[in-house]
């Protein structure tokens, strides 16, 4: 039995932040993982998927500016861009193991299983901890239909050696809708199934029905309420089955992707055996992350039931928990808004309450919905899709609510972020002078009066 101040289960943003902060206070730490050391955003998620868009958007732009200037569209080697990609992937498990030996902290390869309230196997070593800190993230849900296993997911995509011409993407949320557009960029044919009324579902449903018109214009196929009931064949020859409206329908396709949502990855932790409770959205916790059933256990990140499943959420409660493990509890979630971006080609950012979420509070608003294809900053790129609708409270002029579409919306998010985490009232971010022309300048049109 080996014995430990700290043992911490994924090494990912969330895990390892607490991990190495707990270390640097002089505290002993293991911290342990199934899959290669780093993490899903660096490795099988948001860094190399966004190499993937960066692609996808020069030959969008090539196309939107052919003759304006532009005499030929450039096509996607996808064998070379999936090196390029590697460049920034291969990297990572060896970096990340070798600064966690630099820190001191004892590293375990394999697959972590409570024994009890705060004592784990992995493989055939035994370890205790007064503190355990869960940050296993999430993994594809299952669908439970006849041939699931012909699916891949979305590791397995940001790895294929070539890209089949036909593709199905089954769910309609961010991964489906970004793997479409990046697919579709490099020449495959991309058919999105979903089971809901609308894709999206997050978004605000007026932005999401512009991206929805883009999507569409550039040959990617959407179907709804279609509820995917079997997939059928080999690799490379598969068929997908789904049910729309009482009528049974069918799609062929070269891969199918699965894109219909995550759950929590605790399934072989065995966490009846530790006490700790886990419900729909993840591991329970209570307001310092801390697990409502096991007080020796904490959870952050993906596996966690509070926050949104977003890197930089799961690096603050990785933050946030390790200072409740060395000074008792003083720090609380955070429930401020946080900014998230579908890296679509062009991307859709949203903060804050939408409008339907807004009216449904009872909140008296000002809403300015516009569509902006036709503004100066989108029309010199010929953006054929763009808009933004923002939400600010009657009574106090705050922000409740941005939600943009377009070039440049990733990173103006951010700025209503800053605006509505330090509570700069609208009139006041209006009045801002920013550079122009930026896409920053078009903020104070944005602003209802």
């Amino acid at each position: 039995m080996q014995s430990f101040d700290l043992i911490v289960i994924g090494t990912g943003s969330a895990g390892k932040t607490v991990a190495q902060t707990v270390r640097e206070a002089g505290k002993t730490v293991a911290i342990i993982d199934k899959l290669p050391f780093g993490g899903t955003c660096s490795q099988r998620g948001c860094d190399p998927k966004k190499v993937l868009v960066g692609a996808a958007e020069i030959v969008a732009r090539s196309e939107q500016m052919l003759d304006k200037g532009i005499s030929a569209v450039p096509a996607i080697d996808w064998p070379a861009l999936m090196a390029f990609k590697k460049t920034f992937t291969d990297p990572i498990p060896e970096n990340t193991e070798k600064k966690f030996v630099d820190l001191g902290i004892q590293s375990f390869h394999g697959t972590a299983t409570f024994l009890s309230a705060n004592t784990l196997r992995v493989g055939d070593d035994e370890l205790t901890a007064k503190q355990i800190v869960i940050a296993a993230g999430a993994k594809p849900q299952p669908l439970n239909i006849p041939g699931e296993a012909l699916l891949i997911d979305s590791t397995q995509f940001l790895e294929l050696p070539e890209l089949p011409r036909e593709i199905v993407m089954v769910g309609g949320g961010y991964i489906a809708f970004e793997f479409a557009h990046i697919a579709a960029r490099a020449g495959a044919n991309v058919t999105i199934v979903h089971r809901g009324k609308r894709p999206l579902e997050g978004f605000d449903a007026d932005l999401v029905n512009l991206l929805v018109k883009g999507v569409e214009a550039i040959g990617i196929r959407i179907v709804l309420e279609a509820n995917v009931t079997r997939v059928e064949g080999e690799p490379g020859d598969l068929t997908v089955h789904y049910d729309r409206q009482g009528t049974c329908e069918s799609v062929a396709a070269g891969l199918v992707v699965h894109a219909a949502g995550r759950v929590a990855d605790v399934a072989e932790l065995a966490l009846e055996k530790a006490g700790v409770e886990v419900g729909e959205k993840g591991v329970k916790v209570n307001a310092h992350l801390q697990s409502v059933s096991n007080p020796a256990v904490y959870a952050c990140g993906d596996v966690a039931d509070k926050g949104l499943p977003l890197t930089p959420m799961a690096s603050y409660e990785g933050r946030l928990v390790a200072e409740n493990i060395l000074n008792s509890n003083r720090q609380t979630f955070d429930s401020d808004p946080v900014p998230t971006t579908v890296f679509t080609v062009p991307p859709m950012a949203s903060i804050g309450l939408t409008e339907e979420q807004a009216r449904k509070q009872g909140r008296k608003v000002k809403v300015l919905f516009q569509e902006t294809k036709d503004w100066y900053s989108n029309r010199r790129i010929n953006e054929p899709v763009a808009g933004f609708k923002t939400i600010v409270d009657e009574e106090s002029g705050q922000l409740l609510g941005a939600h943009l579409l377009g070039a440049g919306s990733d990173e103006v998010i951010n700025l209503f972020a800053l605006a509505m985490k330090h509570q700069i009232p609208a009139k006041a971010l209006g009045d801002m002078l920013f550079a122009y022309p930026t896409h920053g300048s078009d903020l104070s049109y944005m602003l209802p009066d």
